[in-house]
C-alpha cells in the first residue's frame, strides 16, 4: 500500500505517516456517503445542528491536544494555534448553525388564492471537500458545517502535511454521535482526487490552495455538470491614506503582514502608503516587526515559527533577491535576528519597490511586506487593481464615506476599513480574478451547497 508522510517544519522529523486509501476503500466510502445522504436529508435542520454543535464541543474540550498537533503539523508557535479551534473556528460553526434555518428557509412567492407556489432549498449531495494546511480547521469549517446542515454528506481530503485534522474531525462528529457515513474522511492521492471529482457520486467540490490546483479542480468539474467553490489565494493589498490613524494601521498590518509567517491567503503582501506618512508608517514598521520572536514554535516565547517546509523559506528568498536585483532596499538586516536555516525564516519589509518586481505582483505567502508610497487615492486604487488577485484589500482612514467609495473601485471580495485577515462569519467569504469563485460563510454560503426547486401547486 501507498504511504506518505508529514514532515515537521518543527525539527525535520516524521510526525505522521499513513497509507492511501485503497480503489477498494474509495468506492465504499461513496457508497456510504450516498446510501446516508438519503436519511440525513430528511433528518431536520434543528437535529442537525444538535449534531454539529455536539461535535464542536469536542473540539473546546480537546484544545490542547489539538493545538499541540497543529504545531507540529504545520509549524504555527504555540502561543497561537489553540486560538485557531477557540476562536475562529468555533465563531464561524456557531454562525453557520445559528443561522441555518433562515437561510434554508423556502422562498415563497406571492400568488393567487388557487395557488401556492415556493422554492424549496435542496441538498447536493455528497460534498468533497479539498482543505490546506496553513488553516486547516479555519478553512474546512468554512463548508463542512454548511454542507452538514443543508442536508449533505461529507467526504474530507486535507493536506497530507495536516492529515490529523481529518481524523480530529472524525472523532468530533463520532464523539457527537453523527450518523455513520454522513461524515467521512479520506487520505488520498491527487490522482485519486481527479478520480472522485469524476464520480457521479460526488456532488460538489470545494477546494482551498493554489490557481494551479484550482484550474486542475475546474477542468475536472468542467467534465460533468456539478459545480466547485475555489477559494485560491490573494496578493491582498492595504492602502494607508493620509489620515489615517498611524499607530493604529501600523500595529495591524505588521501582524496582517506577519502572523502564520506570511503564510495566509488573505495576509497582507503590499502597502501602499500616503506620501505625508511614509516614514513615520515605515519606521513603525520596522520598530514593531524588531519585536518579533523567531524559533521553536513549541516554546511561548516564539511569535514567528518556521514556514511549512525548506523550499517555501527558499522560494520566499527568491522573492527577496529578485527585488534586490531590481533595486528595492532591504530594511531588516543580519543584525535584527539571529540567523537561521530553512524552513525557518525571518521577517523581511522592502521599500523602493515598484510593479516591475514580483515581490509586488505574485503572492510570496511568505513574511515579506513590501511598502511603497503613493501620492494621492487615485493611484492607490489603481496599484491596488493592479493584480490578477482579488481576496481582499484594506484601508487605513477616518472617513467612512470616502472608505465606501474606494471599496467600490477595488476589485476584492473583501473590502476593510482599519481592520485586515479577519473573515467575518455573518459575510460572504468571496474572491474575484485568480482569487477564485464560489462564496463560504453568511446565508448566501448556503446557496453553493443547495440547490432550487420550485413548487408551482395548483389547488382545485
Amino acid at each position: 500500500m501507498k504511504a506518505f508522510q508529514t514532515i515537521s517544519p518543527v525539527d525535520g522529523s516524521v510526525y505522521v505517516e499513513r497509507t492511501y486509501a485503497t480503489e477498494k476503500e474509495v468506492d465504499s466510502a461513496l457508497d456510504k456517503a450516498s446510501q446516508a445522504q438519503r436519511g440525513w436529508r430528511e433528518t431536520s435542520v434543528e437535529d442537525r445542528a444538535g449534531y454539529c454543535a455536539k461535535a464542536i464541543e469536542y473540539f473546546q474540550e480537546n484544545v490542547s491536544e489539538i493545538a499541540e498537533e497543529l504545531t507540529w503539523q504545520m509549524g504555527r508557535p504555540i502561543r497561537y494555534t489553540p486560538l485557531e479551534v477557540k476562536g475562529g473556528f468555533r465563531e464561524r460553526a456557531l454562525h453557520m448553525i445559528k443561522i441555518a434555518s433562515d437561510a434554508l428557509a423556502d422562498v415563497q412567492v406571492t400568488s393567487p388564492n388557487d395557488f401556492r407556489k415556493f422554492i424549496r432549498k435542496e441538498p447536493l449531495g455528497t460534498v468533497l471537500i479539498l482543505s490546506p494546511w496553513n488553516y486547516p480547521y479555519l478553512t474546512s469549517v468554512n463548508v463542512i458545517i454548511p454542507a452538514l446542515m443543508s442536508g449533505n454528506t461529507v467526504i474530507l481530503k486535507h493536506s497530507e502535511q495536516t492529515p490529523l485534522c481529518a481524523e480530529r474531525y472524525a472523532a468530533a462528529f463520532e464523539y457527537a454521535g453523527l450518523p455513520d457515513g454522513v461524515f467521512q474522511y479520506l487520505h488520498i492521492s491527487n490522482d485519486q482526487v481527479r478520480g472522485i471529482i469524476h464520480d457521479p457520486r460526488i456532488a460538489q467540490v470545494s477546494f482551498t490552495g493554489s490557481v494551479e490546483g484550482g484550474k486542475a479542480i475546474q477542468k475536472a468539474v468542467g467534465e460533468r455538470f456539478i459545480s466547485a467553490g475555489l477559494e485560491l489565494g490573494g496578493k491582498d493589498p492595504a492602502y494607508v491614506r493620509h489620515d489615517a490613524k498611524l499607530s493604529h494601521a501600523v500595529e495591524n498590518l505588521v501582524d496582517g503582514a506577519f502572523f502564520n509567517s506570511g503564510q495566509s491567503c488573505c495576509g497582507i503582501e503590499r502597502i501602499y502608503v500616503h506620501e505625508t506618512l511614509f516614514k513615520a508608517f515605515v519606521d513603525g514598521f520596522i520598530d514593531l516587526t524588531r519585536q518579533y520572536v523567531v524559533g521553536d514554535p513549541t516554546v511561548q516565547e516564539t511569535t514567528l515559527g518556521p514556514m511549512v517546509r525548506g523550499k517555501a523559506a527558499e522560494r520566499a528568498q527568491k522573492f527577496i533577491d529578485g527585488a534586490l536585483a531590481r533595486g528595492a532596499r532591504a530594511l531588516i538586516g543580519d543584525s535584527d535576528f539571529p540567523t537561521v536555516a530553512p524552513p525557518y525564516f525571518n521577517p523581511q519589509v522592502l521599500i523602493d519597490t515598484d510593479h516591475s518586481m514580483e515581490v509586488m505582483i505574485e503572492e510570496c505567502f511568505a513574511p515579506i511586506a513590501a511598502i511603497m508610497p503613493v501620492r494621492d487615492d487615485e493611484e492607490a486604487i489603481r496599484l491596488m487593481n493592479d493584480s490578477r488577485y482579488g481576496l481582499t484589500a484594506s484601508i487605513w482612514t477616518e472617513d467612512e464615506e470616502r472608505a465606501i467609495a474606494i471599496g467600490d473601485r477595488t476589485e476584492a471580495g473583501t473590502w476593510y476599513m482599519n481592520r485586515c485577515d479577519y473573515l467575518d462569519p455573518a459575510l460572504a467569504w468571496t474572491g474575484v480574478k485568480n482569487s477564485g469563485k464560489g462564496c463560504t460563510l453568511s446565508a448566501l454560503g448556503y446557496e453553493q451547497l443547495t440547490r432550487p426547486k420550485s413548487y408551482h401547486l395548483k389547488l382545485v
